[in-house]
């Protein structure tokens, strides 16, 4: 069988990706980010607030990656965000790509809980990207 759609061929793996992040019981992340501001040396010398910014993300997934024992160590979870919900924030802060949105983000709130961003990958077919991948770690404090 093939495909006669209309549609783009190379939006399908985000499609996919998509609903395969929603069928298993997706849910939203939000990214506290830094917001930028105007006058970078002012806010150098702490003589402006930073401010901060909400960006939710979904749909998402989150699992908890395989233990290692280490003392005293956090664990580690890999959270899968959606493509598309991350090129639409991408857009709306009028960044210049999702690293420049994941390199300002200072935490990560999924299900209450906080985590730091220690590593992001992605994942692409056809040229274009579908999935990214964080892999965080525990803060240690709850959510508010």
């Amino acid at each position: 069988m093939s495909d006669t759609a209309p549609r783009n061929p190379t939006g399908a793996p985000q499609m996919l990706a998509d609903a395969l992040l929603r069928s298993v019981g997706g849910t939203s992340a939000q990214l506290r980010v830094s917001a930028t501001t105007t006058d970078g040396n002012m806010s150098e010398l702490g003589l402006v607030a930073n401010q901060l910014a909400e960006v939710v993300l979904s749909p998402a997934a989150m699992r908890k990656l395989r233990p290692r024992y280490q003392e005293g160590g956090a664990s580690q979870w890999e959270l899968l965000l959606s493509a598309t919900s991350v090129e639409q924030q991408v857009a709306a802060l009028e960044l210049g790509d999702a690293l420049a949105l994941f390199a300002m983000t200072l935490t990560v709130m999924v299900a209450g809980q906080e985590y730091l961003i220690e590593s992001v990958a992605s994942n692409e077919a056809f040229g274009q990207v579908y999935l990214y991948r964080l892999l965080l770690r525990e803060t240690g404090q709850k959510g508010v």
